[in-house]
């Protein structure tokens, strides 16, 4: 994940993100590897990244931007609803409100997204005060991100995936074979794999559930893919 920020001073270039759910999944497992998430930070960049950090007193320069490509935008609206789209997402800019606050349909979103906003990617105001670590946790809310784990003696690893992913999905991100095989997914929640001695610990207690491809992983959960290829 790239983090792009502006008039604020971060650590620039790949910072590991200290996840607790991850640090309790090593001290239990004790694994020979384990795998965070690093993110990006990148200073003066808004483009080419998934999140904006910038300190509340310096919004107003980073919304002025987006008032001008939604101006021009509105001067080529080629229907009623898009112009009242765009006038919506005037006003609240002119309120100092990010786009990506504003409470819109899929349709409506995939509009404003030809006028480019920066905004419209989740941008984190800051307050003052919050560590690199504090920031990428609200990034990773606001971008809609959840982690799912994979643990066990061997490796204890953070995987990054959209909230509302199924876990066929979540087998694809662990290796392509997964998904193609996929034949049923054990599931445990994170408090119930801490209760117990192991994966299949759970299993033969009962906290593990078999699901199948169609099954919406929860944050947080460790999971198991049953494959055949």
């Amino acid at each position: 994940m790239k983090i792009g920020f502006m008039a604020i001073e971060l650590p620039e270039g790949k910072v590991k993100y200290n996840d607790p759910r991850l640090i309790a999944l090593e001290e239990k497992d004790k694994p020979k590897k384990v795998v965070p998430l690093f993110v990006e930070f990148i200073r003066d960049e808004t483009v080419h990244v998934e999140a904006i950090v910038i300190p509340e007193e310096s919004l107003l320069d980073l919304l002025i931007l987006d008032i001008e490509k939604i101006e021009t935008r509105l001067n080529r609206a080629e229907s009623e609803e898009e112009k009242a789209l765009l006038a919506r997402a005037q006003e609240a800019l002119e309120n100092e409100t990010p786009l990506c606050d504003l409470d819109l349909s899929p349709e409506e979103r995939e509009t404003l997204v030809k006028a480019d906003p920066l905004s419209l990617k989740p941008v984190i105001r800051l307050e003052g005060g919050e560590t690199p670590n504090q920031i990428i946790e609200k990034a990773l809310d606001q971008a809609g991100y959840m982690f799912f784990y994979t643990t066990g003696p061997t490796e204890s690893h953070a995987w990054l995936i959209k909230q509302g992913s199924d876990i066929i999905t979540c087998a694809a991100k662990i290796h392509s074979d997964l998904a193609r095989g996929f034949i049923k997914g054990d599931v445990v929640s994170f408090d119930d794999y801490l209760a117990h001695h192991n994966f299949n610990d759970c299993k033969a207690k009962g906290a593990a559930r078999v699901v199948d491809r169609d099954y919406i992983v929860q944050p947080g959960e460790i999971i198991e893919i049953r494959f055949n290829v």
